[in-house]
């Protein structure tokens, strides 16, 4: 006699846990496999392939400008002694601070300690302070950070309408008094443009502060009150600059022959603009725009000066005035990785945005 196990009806729910028993091997081979081919292709990849190639590269550009700042330093006449104690300081009260400081060590001894403790995660002490150098960066480096990213957001957010604009009708209204205007924005040095922009809406139209920082953390709207100044001294030549780039790329790109087929099917002038032209025209905005990166961190060196914002540029002037070289190598430092890094994203980026661009053989 024949013993059949009932078959489960149609939508009876069914325990596999029971059913199907352990994993087969094969499968479980082949899942690991799967996992094993992502990780290759991930290791194979071009933007890896280039990022690792612009890392290695970038760590002896990174030793020859702390080097150099090194030494240029130490050359300079005076010492963080004699700054500190002042000139009616006496040699002997100089020579004893110096000797306390490590600064009658050799050169070439202090500039490795130094590295060494960076290699390991140490940026070392402040001279003037004693206060350590990662607790500095933790105090003044997110001013420095909202600062920049204040001044760059304000900067292409206005690039891109007015540079649209300028180029739907070449020649008109709109597009003269831009190019005039950015004209006059690239003819005016940024701490002229700051002193200016204090005395008319501080002083005759007290609309911002002219000086002081109000942190994030306590009040958003009037922390951002506090940096519009500074952050339009920044951005309002950037703006200009990248207005002019964007205005002849884009007339550029009007007359390819995409943009030619693009008008030939109907599509509408300003869809041709936005969606074609001005698509294309980014690629150079954003390389300008990694590259300006030291132009960006210079600017907020200025205005924090100006405005009296407590940020790493105004830490920079006061540690160069005190030689204090601890505190200058490390915000060198980390201004170089900072440019390193956002080039190296720039390319990265390219490739994102564009497939068809390939970094596989060869980097010009």
């Amino acid at each position: 006699m024949t013993i059949r196990t009932p078959e489960p009806a149609s939508g009876t729910a069914v325990d596999t846990a029971t059913q199907t028993g352990p994993r087969p091997v094969h499968d479980t081979d082949q899942h690991l496999g799967q996992i094993a081919g992502r990780a290759m292709a991930v290791v194979q990849s071009p933007s890896l392939r280039l990022a690792l190639r612009r890392l290695a590269t970038a760590i002896p550009v990174l030793w020859g400008v702390t080097a150099l700042t090194f030494v240029v330093l130490n050359v300079l006449p005076g010492n963080a002694a004699q700054q500190l104690l002042g000139a009616e300081a006496t040699p002997e009260q100089v020579r004893q601070l110096t000797v306390e400081l490590g600064l009658d060590r050799p050169l070439v001894t202090r500039y490795w300690d130094w590295l060494s403790g960076v290699l390991t995660g140490d940026l070392g002490r402040s001279l003037a302070s004693g206060q350590p150098v990662t607790e500095i960066f933790a105090e003044r480096l997110p001013v420095t950070l909202e600062l920049a990213v204040y001044a760059l957001g304000i900067s292409l957010i206005l690039t891109m309408p007015v540079a649209l604009l300028a180029t739907r009708r070449p020649g008109g209204l709109v597009d003269r008094v831009s190019m005039a205007v950015s004209m006059a924005g690239l003819s005016i040095a940024n701490y002229v443009l700051a002193l200016l922009l204090v005395i008319v809406f501080a002083v005759y139209i007290p609309l911002f502060p002219a000086i002081g920082y109000v942190p994030l953390e306590e009040n958003i709207l009037e922390n951002i009150w506090s940096l519009t100044l500074p952050a339009v001294a920044i951005g309002f030549p950037l703006f200009c600059f990248y207005t002019r780039l964007l205005r002849g790329d884009i007339l550029d790109q009007m007359q390819e022959d995409y943009v030619v087929t693009a008008r030939a099917k109907g599509i509408s002038p300003f869809q041709v603009l936005t969606r074609h032209a001005l698509r294309n025209s980014l690629f150079g905005l954003l390389t300008i725009v990694g590259l300006n990166l030291g132009n960006l961190l210079g600017g907020t060196v200025i205005s924090e000066q100006i405005f009296a914002l407590p940020g790493i540029g105004q830490e920079l002037i006061q540690s160069i005035n005190n030689r204090d070289v601890i505190v200058v190598q490390a915000i060198v430092l980390f201004m170089a990785t900072a440019t390193v890094l956002v080039n190296l994203l720039t390319d990265i980026l390219y490739a994102i945005l564009d497939p068809r661009i390939r970094y596989g053989q060869r980097i010009a």
